[in-house]
């Protein structure tokens, strides 16, 4: 487990370090991790339950959630990914299909080539299995720095108790840390999922 992150300057930090160790793991490492993420998921009663979800393709080492997106086509789930809006820091989701054509955005990472109007807001979908660099088990999350997830799901951070669309982290277990100060444009999860077990945050 990580040391904590108070300070700007400890974050960044922590970050570099965090992207460093995941980016360290081989290719047999990364197929574990992923096996055993849709194995903690595939149980998972929110995930059982939801329809319309939205993911992430595995980007700089981030635990892959390819075999959760196979497990549920097969399971007649519609699946969505992130895209960027392009005017404004905001993230929109667009449908996947095993046969989605893809384009690169700005940060060359790669989208389902759709028409906005097939775009989904947030708030219509049913769950987001979002990445992360890293977490703490109060369900704070460290991102890329970018805060486009915290942004786009602002509208969540005043609910009393969680209800759609739910958010859970995706993380391999190294990236769990002590303790996350919570900032004020944070928006926590739910739960975490790793390779090895489910965290219900507090």
């Amino acid at each position: 487990m990580n040391n904590p992150a108070n300070s700007d300057k400890q974050r960044k930090n922590l970050r570099k370090r965090l992207r460093q160790q995941r980016n360290a793991l081989d290719t047999r490492t990364q197929r574990e991790h992923a096996l055993g993420l849709e194995k903690q998921l595939r149980h998972c009663n929110l995930f059982k339950r939801s329809q319309h979800i939205g993911l992430y393709l595995a980007e700089d080492g981030e635990i892959d959630p390819e075999v959760l997106i196979e497990n549920a086509w097969r399971l007649n789930k519609k699946i969505y990914l992130p895209v960027l809006a392009p005017f404004g820091n905001h993230l929109y989701f667009a449908p996947y299909f095993k046969n989605s054509k893809m384009k690169l955005n700005r940060y060359k990472i790669a989208e389902p080539h759709v028409h906005p109007k097939h775009w989904l807001k947030p708030q219509q979908l049913s769950l987001i299995l979002m990445p992360l660099v890293g977490f703490d088990k109060m369900g704070n999350r460290l991102g890329m720095g970018g805060g486009y997830y915290d942004r786009s799901l602002n509208f969540s951070r005043a609910r009393k108790t969680p209800y759609k669309p739910y958010l859970i982290g995706l993380a391999h277990q190294l990236q769990l840390v002590k303790k996350l100060t919570h900032q004020p444009h944070d928006v926590p999860m739910l739960m975490v999922a790793t390779e090895q077990q489910l965290y219900l945050c507090k």
